[in-house]
């Protein structure tokens, strides 16, 4: 199940959280997924018509901090992601927070290759 949370604004939109785990390994970290929408349910909607199927949140356990939620305000979509650190992993002052990506960077596939 995905760790996340929600954050309603005082227009009554929300903004969603999300921690999903990686396809490639427990040890890699994982993605969060910051979602702008009406409501809890559109939000999670958006996610699983990318393709993120099995997307449930269950509580608030991590809320999106104020960052965040500036972060997915003044982006055009409204739906960015970033890495999530290892869990139990201690941040150093040498390691550099990674800027948040537009869905489509992640979702982008690599161009065919001609045949010949």
């Amino acid at each position: 199940m995905a760790a996340g949370g929600f954050c309603k604004l005082p227009n009554g939109t929300v903004v969603v959280a999300l921690n999903l785990p990686s396809p490639v390994g427990p040890d890699t970290g994982g993605v969060r997924f910051l979602v702008h929408a009406r409501n809890r349910s559109r939000a999670l909607t958006r996610l699983r018509n990318l393709g993120l199927r099995p997307v449930y949140l269950r509580g608030n356990a991590a809320p999106p901090t104020p960052d965040e939620i500036t972060a997915v305000l003044h982006h055009p979509d409204g739906l960015i992601w970033r890495t999530a650190p290892v869990s139990g992993a201690v941040a150093g002052p040498e390691r550099v927070q990674e800027l948040w990506h537009p869905i489509r960077a992640l979702l982008r596939r690599p161009a065919p290759r001609p045949s010949g």
